[in-house]
């Protein structure tokens, strides 16, 4: 659940009623109950005292003479200190409580100016009714604890709603998994009481109980709500699924990896939970604002009384002005703006695969300067592909590839499963050879239609005297590529080259992130003529080759000291001492495995379009954080003049009552304007 300071009044409830401090698990039901419960008893105290105001202000002279009415009775002032007296102590319980919280933690806040509003309005008023030569001020007081409970109500609501947001993702994993013993028999057990090792059927169309990995059938997952994936992932023997995501087609046989606290649910809410609770520079400046605030406004309404008692206006008028400054400064506007923008950013952020483990590097991604990628599963996808394919005399592309192809189909080797990738990605169909043969350290050969076709690599062509002289091929070695040649009927028909395969997304965000005037380097322990060619194709500003794993940090700091600011994307393995040594450490492609201490973010997925995302996140966040802070701190320079008077002179004077509402409609547009946060990718 949303962490909160001392100063806000929900929480401060909340750390009295239940004694168990204010942190709290962010997807716990029961915090979540207690926050329902909270919101249901201003509900209560609200409705109650604004049936009760009803009378109290009919029954006030000021407002029977607006009316032009006549209320009055033997003892009606008594009647109206009776219903008044119920309003304060009824409806303004909530804010004494919080007052005397403030006063403990010696940190007076917004229940300390409301308490002193409401508390100097009804007393004085008691001691008028007695008495006392004055003016009533129970209408102000009643209407003025409406307000304010209306405000916290309405507030509160905007709070839990951003904190569901997150409670939802425990909400998807389903009640009940049909669990497989080992005489083939099925039940239907409850999720939460899956272990390791069990054996599980998913349905089409159900969610899957628990991470783990498939053992029986293929389909394809819905995943979106997990890691923000919106297309479906497919699903074969040995693929990893995750708990809550949904079978879409065939039936699926699981055996449990993760259950319970260890699954990747139960992970996510752990992270943002501590994401929650750790202190961003813009959160100290804001909660030492609001503390300014708050003596600022006790101040503030003194000199206010003491300012017009010396100008010679009575002490009712003064009395007036006083209470309305200490109303319209509550600091409760500004002591929201951060956390309820911070609440919505990292639940938005889990549930698109963005997981941020510290609030402070998520803040250092606004400025960054440079990113520097590992190459290897990075940028890359680690998986050994066709990039080029060269057709000789009268041969095509789809031709070579059939040969290829079908001649090592009957292989294992990594360049195999690498042309016959490439093949199927062409839609080229296949033929199985006959006469197949490996010729250790060169390649392969066999018949395909009739015809003898050979793979082989450099050491056959040097045997046989042959001489490469394609300038191509000596690009592709330079570039550190696999090189083999296929040759028909002893000719040769073309070459293939293959590497390990740049992802697409990688280009498109090096594209992205230097048009945000972000510079993209690249960091890998692999030879130059590699890095060169990854470099150029994706047209990095630098790149650092044959770098060892215990070097990278040594790297990083060596761009820090030209005065950068630096994130480090990588796997979180190898590269964990350059991303703790960057300025913001981001693990991608974890997945499942989203414990990794090293990063301060981790994405899910393997994309590196997903950078962009967080630092688009990152500056939406601080964006949102600025506008709050700017319009909490902007409503009070200009409600704290209107407010003592300043402006009386040309018939502008705000009542207690209409301060009430300003303040509360600051902190509504504030809670409004951080749900309007989102995620640009």
């Amino acid at each position: 659940m949303l962490e909160m300071k001392d100063r806000e009044h929900h929480h401060n409830m909340e750390h009295q009623e239940t004694g168990k401090g204010k942190h709290h698990h962010p997807g716990g039901h029961s915090s979540e109950h207690h926050h329902e419960m909270m919101i249901a008893d201003y509900r209560k105290r609200f409705l109650a005292s604004l049936i009760l105001t009803v009378p109290i202000l009919l029954l006030s002279p000021l407002v029977q003479g607006f009316l032009g009415i006549s209320l009055s009775f033997r003892g009606d002032n008594f009647f109206l200190l009776y219903l008044s007296s119920i309003v304060f102590f009824y409806g303004g319980f909530p804010f004494f409580k919080g007052f005397i919280t403030e006063m403990r933690d010696r940190a007076p806040g917004m229940m300390t100016l409301i308490t002193l509003a409401v508390g100097v309005s009804f007393y004085y008023s008691t001691l008028v009714v007695l008495g006392l030569p004055g003016k009533l001020f129970f209408w102000e007081l009643a209407t003025l604890i409406d307000i304010m409970l209306l405000g916290h109500w309405v507030e509160m609501r905007s709070v839990l709603g951003a904190s569901r947001a997150l409670q939802g993702l425990a909400e998807l994993i389903p009640s009940t998994a049909h669990v497989v013993g080992k005489d083939g028999s099925i039940k239907d057990l409850p999720s939460a009481s899956l272990k390791r090792g069990d054996l599980a059927l998913v349905k089409p169309g159900e969610k899957v109980p628990a991470d783990g990995t498939v053992t029986e059938g293929e389909s394809r997952a819905d995943e979106s709500l997990l890691t923000g994936e919106s297309a479906p992932v497919s699903k074969k023997k040995g693929s990893k699924v995750i708990g809550g995501s949904v079978n879409q087609e065939g039936a699926l046989r699981i055996t449990v990896d993760k259950a319970g606290e260890g699954s990747y649910v139960a992970q996510v809410i752990s992270l943002v939970s501590q994401a929650q609770a750790t202190r961003s520079k813009t959160q100290d400046f804001a909660d030492r604002a609001a503390g300014w605030l708050a003596y600022t406004a006790l101040t503030a309404g003194v000199l206010t009384l003491f300012a017009w008692l010396l100008l010679g206006r009575d002490f009712v008028f003064a009395l007036e002005r006083m209470v309305s400054v200490m109303v319209i400064t509550c600091p409760h506007a500004l002591g929201l703006a951060i956390p309820l923008v911070v609440a919505v950013s990292t639940s938005l952020a889990a549930r698109n695969g963005l997981l941020i483990r510290d609030r402070k590097a998520l803040e250092r991604a606004v400025k960054l300067d440079a990113v520097v990628f590992d190459k290897t599963g990075t940028l890359t996808r680690a998986e050994f592909g066709v990039t080029n394919v060269l057709a000789e005399w009268e041969h095509k592309e789809e031709e070579i590839l059939f040969y290829a192809a079908s001649l090592e189909s009957n292989s294992e080797h990594p360049i195999a499963a690498g042309i016959l990738k490439k093949a199927k990605g062409k839609g080229v169909s296949i033929k199985s050879p006959d006469n197949f043969q490996a010729l250790p350290g060169k390649g392969v050969a066999g018949k395909v239609g009739g015809k003898e076709i050979k793979v082989v690599g450099e050491n056959y062509l040097r045997e046989q005297g042959v001489e490469i002289t394609s300038a191509d091929v000596k690009k592709f070695s330079e570039q550190g590529k696999t090189i083999v040649y296929v040759l028909m009927e002893g000719k040769m028909m073309g070459v293939i080259a293959l590497a390990d395969l740049i992802r697409e997304e990688s280009r498109e965000a090096v594209r992205r992130l230097k048009s945000m005037g972000i510079k993209c380097m690249m960091l890998t322990g692999d030879i130059k003529n590699v890095a060169a060619w990854v470099s150029q194709e994706l047209e990095l500003d630098e790149f650092f080759a044959g770098v060892l794993p215990s070097q990278k940090a040594d790297v990083i700091k060596k761009i820090q000291e030209k005065g950068m600011r630096v994130a480090m994307v990588g796997d979180g393995i190898n590269d964990a001492p350059a991303l703790a040594a960057a300025d913001v450490g981001i693990a991608i492609g974890a997945g499942t495995d989203i414990a990794i201490e090293s990063a301060g973010i981790i994405l899910t997925r393997s994309d590196p379009g997903d950078v962009v995302a967080v630092i688009n996140l990152a500056r939406a966040t601080y964006a949102k954080m600025q506008q709050n802070l700017l319009w909490a701190a902007g409503y009070n320079i200009i409600a704290i003049p209107l407010a003592a008077g300043l402006l009386y002179n040309f018939g502008i004077l705000l009542s207690p009552a209409v301060g009430a509402l300003l303040m509360s409609a600051s902190t509504v547009i504030v809670a409004i304007n951080a749900r309007f946060l989102s995620v640009k990718k």
